[in-house]
């Protein structure tokens, strides 16, 4: 079998954590397949390098900042090799450019367009295991590029789909993918898997384990992905198409704090709007429209933009900002033939006097807006509640 593994930050933060995975990749490798590694910077090591950018220059050029941020995963990549070898393995470590890895020129969110994998079948064709530096790739000008927060997720599955390998695994400080953060909600559940579109939602609205672009391209491209932790022998959770078997009409509820609701009025054309903030990227969730007024959830960063753009529009619109929210997700199937998980979001809320500014339901997630003092409480709540 052909495996693909992928190690984050957490699991090869020190000598020990790198130690402890090499002996789960020798140990995968022992049973007879072939291996392929994956692996995130150190700890917090891309922090440390932004920082240190930040002395030199605010606001670096995106290029160069791709340039140097790349560098924490090829440092861990090079490490894990040098643990396998001195293991007794044949093993190699490869960058972005020597991997094949081939993106957009979207420097810091840069997507993967293709990948050769013309080495990396020579160096597993030698019996080595190999090792490649996750959350970069190359772009037509042969620069490198990196694929943003959480991009060496992507990278593996990108990875398994190019090699049609038979397993894509996922090692991360967690057992697996719970109904909650367990760190929040201590009664958490882990599940034993959940359906593509639901884990899409999830890690799209708060959910850290997974990247949202590798769920995306493993349900493109019908690649399953185990997600454990790397400190145990725990199966962990399954994502893979679960949709027709899966009979829960909740998977779990995340949150993403510092957000804000903002209301614009005395708008002449509210379409306008609309297609002036689809042009700059700016998201936007909970949209609410009616004569001459739209109401919708962002990112409290995004605050001064929008109100840049509105100002652009029409000096006299009427604007209105609600900030330190919290945009609690529950995410499931069919939520929206379910109007009884909507009536018990609502009575639990009051019973327990949290206020909520504002409720979106779809097909696959009920969001609603609290005030970010009262998130935790709330989740907890709606957890004991609805699963």
């Amino acid at each position: 079998m052909l495996i693909v593994q992928k190690y984050g930050g957490s699991s090869v933060a020190d000598k020990e954590r790198i130690f402890n995975a090499a002996n789960k990749i020798a140990a995968s490798y022992d049973s007879g397949n072939n291996v392929v590694v994956i692996v995130s910077a150190q700890g917090n090591t891309t922090d440390m390098l932004i920082e240190t950018a930040n002395n030199i220059i605010i606001d670096a050029p995106k290029r160069e900042l791709d340039m140097l941020l790349s560098t924490g995963e090829q440092q861990s990549a090079a490490l894990m090799s040098m643990a396998l070898i001195s293991l007794g393995y044949k093993a190699i470590s490869l960058n972005a450019w020597q991997a094949g890895i081939f993106t957009t020129d979207d420097y810091g969110n840069a997507r993967i367009t293709g990948i050769n994998t013309e080495r990396i079948k020579h160096e597993l064709s030698l019996g080595k295991i190999v090792i490649i530096a996750g959350f970069q790739g190359i772009n037509n000008s042969m620069d490198i590029t990196t694929l943003g927060r959480g991009g060496s997720d992507t990278t593996a599955v990108a990875i398994a789909a190019a090699l049609k390998a038979d397993k894509c695994e996922i090692y991360t400080d967690v057992n697996g993918i719970y109904t909650a953060d367990p760190r929040i909600v201590p009664n958490a559940v882990l599940l034993e898997s959940i359906d593509y579109n639901v884990m899409l939602n999830y890690s799209s609205l708060g959910a850290k384990v997974l990247h949202n672009r590798s769920v995306e391209l493993a349900k493109n491209t019908g690649i399953d992905i185990s997600v454990k932790s790397s400190f145990s022998d725990n199966p962990g959770t399954l994502v893979t198409d679960c949709s027709e078997i899966n009979s829960k009409p909740i998977s779990g509820i995340t949150a993403e704090k510092l957000q804000a609701y903002i209301t614009i009025s005395n708008l002449n054309d509210v379409y306008s709007l609309l297609k002036l903030l689809s042009t700059n990227k700016t998201i936007i969730d909970m949209v609410s429209i009616s004569d001459k007024c739209i109401s919708f959830s962002a990112k409290q960063s995004e605050i001064e933009s929008i109100l840049n753009k509105v100002k652009s529009i029409n000096e006299q619109i009427k604007t209105e900002v609600q900030t330190d929210l919290a945009k609690i997700s529950i995410v499931g199937t069919s939520l929206h033939t379910k109007p009884e998980v909507l009536i018990k979001i609502v009575e639990v809320l009051k019973a327990n006097n949290i206020n909520f500014t504002a409720i979106s339901l779809s097909e696959t997630k009920l969001c609603i807006l609290v005030d970010e003092s009262k998130c935790i409480d709330a989740i907890n709540l709606l957890h004991k509640k609805l699963i």
